[in-house]
């Protein structure tokens, strides 16, 4: 939406606030480095234009800021040491076309060595909210980590300014990213509890992302330590209501064993009519698809017993008053009766 360096400013503010003594320490840590950091990035951008103008590729290169939230976030949440956060000494690049992002991480990876399992390819497989750069960190100028962000104008564009941005760039009618948007119109739909959309969005944008495939090499994008359930309802909702069991790169799996990136899924579904869910799947799924689809099946297959329940018991009431059980359901003063309490319909009364 848009919305990022408003929320980077609030989060500051409210750490300043919340946490006065450990802001105050984070910012003089942060500050105290600032020197030595602005003369590393100096020469990292430097030596980074260089190569670019060797390969000639024409590339914006900036150094990249991180919010004192943010690091201090990183900090609590993987259990690191100030020094220890890899992505305070950062760049970002800037070019022409997907063609040249791949080429400027020819250019840092021939330059410096890169740190193994801190690659990511979010061109190829964008994030959920269609977030795209390449992320790379390599040992940079001095023997210290150095983060790199490379993306084009359009995923800076998109990233900085939002989803909005991006359609910005469409003027050829192309309405296939509008499946994310629509996502999250049916996600909210479906979650009745406003503040649990919100949580369940915040937490989904967030967290990390694995790829895996289905057998015919579709690509499902789905949070870490996702489940084979997971997976089911990201394919289908009735192929997840369905689920019995799943092959993971060939071979058998439990239901609840996690996935990860680069993973082929094979999702086995029952046969039997109205197959339904297991209680338990709500205790390993991941996604938030998954379980709201889980909790819906169950308010649903309640309210069906409800209906049933109270259709019995108005029934064999009717029936000991010696009064026309048919006759009643369809009279217009049941329904006026029904329009009176602001009822819609009989299932709505019958499961009340």
């Amino acid at each position: 939406l848009g919305m990022q360096d408003m929320k980077q400013q609030l989060e500051d503010l409210a750490f300043s606030a919340l946490y006065p003594k450990r802001f105050a320490e984070l910012d003089h840590l942060v500050s105290s480095r600032t020197p030595e950091r602005d003369v590393f990035l100096a020469k990292a951008i430097a030596e980074v234009q260089g190569r670019l103008a060797d390969a000639h590729i024409v590339g914006e290169v900036t150094g990249r800021g991180k919010h004192l939230w943010s690091i201090y976030e990183k900090m609590v949440q993987k259990e690191k040491e100030f020094d220890e956060i890899f992505d305070l000494n950062a760049i970002r690049i800037i070019v022409d076309n997907v063609r040249d992002c791949y080429g400027a991480l020819g250019c840092i990876h021939g330059k410096w060595k890169p740190v193994v399992g801190r690659f990511k390819d979010y061109i190829a497989m964008p994030k959920f909210n269609l977030y795209q750069s390449l992320h790379t960190t390599v040992i940079g100028p001095g023997g210290k980590p150095l983060e790199v962000q490379i993306r084009t104008r359009e995923m800076h564009e998109q990233a900085e300014f939002g989803v909005a941005a991006h359609f910005s760039y469409k003027h050829g009618g192309d309405t296939s990213d509008m499946d994310w948007l629509n996502r999250i119109i049916d996600w909210q739909s479906e979650t009745l509890d406003p503040n649990e959309f919100m949580a369940d969005l915040k937490s989904d944008l967030e967290q990390e992302e694995v790829f895996v495939f289905t057998p015919k090499g579709r690509v499902i994008t789905l949070p870490v330590n996702s489940t084979p359930v997971d997976f089911a309802y990201a394919v289908h909702t009735e192929v997840g209501h369905a689920c019995v069991g799943a092959r993971v790169n060939g071979r058998l799996v439990a239901l609840d064993a996690s996935l990860a990136s680069g993973d082929t899924c094979e999702i086995f579904t029952s046969k039997v009519d109205d197959a339904g869910p297991s209680r338990d799947w709500l205790g390993f799924v991941q996604s938030p698809r998954a379980r709201n689809k889980i909790k819906q099946w169950f308010t649903r297959e309640r309210r069906e017993d409800m209906v049933e329940a109270g259709r019995e018991e108005l029934t064999a009431e009717l029936r000991r008053e010696g009064l026309p059980v048919q006759r009643i359901w369809s009279s217009d003063a049941f329904l006026e009766e029904m329009e009176a309490l602001n009822i819609t319909d009989v299932d709505s009364l019958l499961a009340a």
